[in-house]
This record gives C-alpha cells, structure tokens and sequence, in this order.
C-alpha cells in the first residue's frame, strides 16, 4: 500500500484459494489427484506446474477452477479496499475477461531475456520451464497492445520508481476526474 494506494494482487489470491481445507485445494486434488500435494497437505506448485504445462487441456481445467475463485476473492479485497484509486495486479489480465471489469491497463513491461532470467529465479525453474510458462501468457506484443500505460522495468530501481511517482500522480488526476475510478489494473512482464 505503498503511496496509499491498495494493490489487490492476483498472485496472493490465488495461494489464498489453495488454502488447506479451501474448496479450490479440494478441486484441484479432485481433478489432478494427491500427487499435487506437499506431505503437509499443502498444494504443490512444483508438481501442478509440470503437469500443467505439459498439457494445455489440464492448463485449462486448472484455470476453470481457479479463476473464478481467484476473481471472487480478489473482488471480495477490492470492495473493502480504501484509496484514491485502487490496483489490480493481474499476470494473466490481457487472457481474461477481467480486462473489461478495469478502467485502464497498465503493463510492467521488460525484454524477454529479462524476463525469462526473473522467472527462471523466482521460481527456481529450467529455462525450459520459464519458456514454457511465457509460451501459455499473452504475448509481450498483446500486452503492449492491450497497454493504456507501459512501466518500462529495464533501468534501475530509482528510474523505475521515478516513472511510478509520475504515473501515480496522472491516476491521482484521474480519479479526481471521475466519480467511480477503480483504478489500473497491472500486467506484469
């Protein structure tokens, strides 16, 4: 809430929806069966992942179950969020529906070397992996495309955090302008 804006992040939704002992665990398990989950009842990300991109229609089934979850909850967030605007930090916007529930889309764009050496890090995975997770995504072109605003995430720190002082202030213009503002929604790289 840095700047006293809320940030509703779909990434944090959908850890929330897999809870143990959430009904999404549950589909999930149903569907893909216990080989997805932890020795401690928890979901198995390493494990749904391989099965997942290894077959675009179990991808799908996975995205039936927890999209609309992962919608709910973060609306759910959203109606109790206090702020001049509000941000929906969605990875998979430009591929949803939920693109036409935002007032405009701003994209946190980078280069695919960069992208596929961030991802590749955060989730400790093959570059294979990385490629294959960015191959199911929108492409960086759609993205661009769908883009009200673009954050370039190329330079330093203190460049990118200049250039969302200065977005920050056009929104705060924004939401002065219109009654019900509910702010940008976030594609991120």
């Amino acid at each position: 809430m840095e700047l006293g804006i809320p940030v509703i992040d779909a990434d944090e939704s959908s850890r929330v929806v897999v809870a143990p002992g959430q009904p999404g665990l549950e589909q999930v398990v149903q569907r893909f069966g216990p080989g997805v989950l932890s020795a401690e009842g928890e979901l198995d990300r390493r494990a749904l992942r391989n099965l997942i991109f290894a077959d675009p229609g179990k991808r799908r089934d996975l995205e039936a179950i927890l999209h609309p979850l992962i919608r709910a909850d973060m609306e759910r967030r959203a109606a109790g969020a206090v702020g001049a605007y509000l941000v929906m930090a969605i990875p998979l916007l430009v591929e949803s529906a939920a693109r036409d529930r935002v007032d405009r889309i701003l994209v946190v764009d980078a280069d695919e070397a960069s992208q596929l050496e961030r991802l590749t890090a955060r989730d400790s995975i093959s570059l294979e992996q990385a490629r294959a997770i960015l191959a199911a995504q929108a492409s960086r072109e759609s993205r661009l495309k769908a883009a009200d605003d673009v954050l370039v995430n190329s330079g330093t720190v203190a460049q990118l955090r200049a250039a969302v002082d200065r977005l920050h202030q056009r929104y705060l213009r924004l939401a002065g302008e219109t009654q019900v503002y509910r702010g940008p929604s976030v594609g991120s790289e």
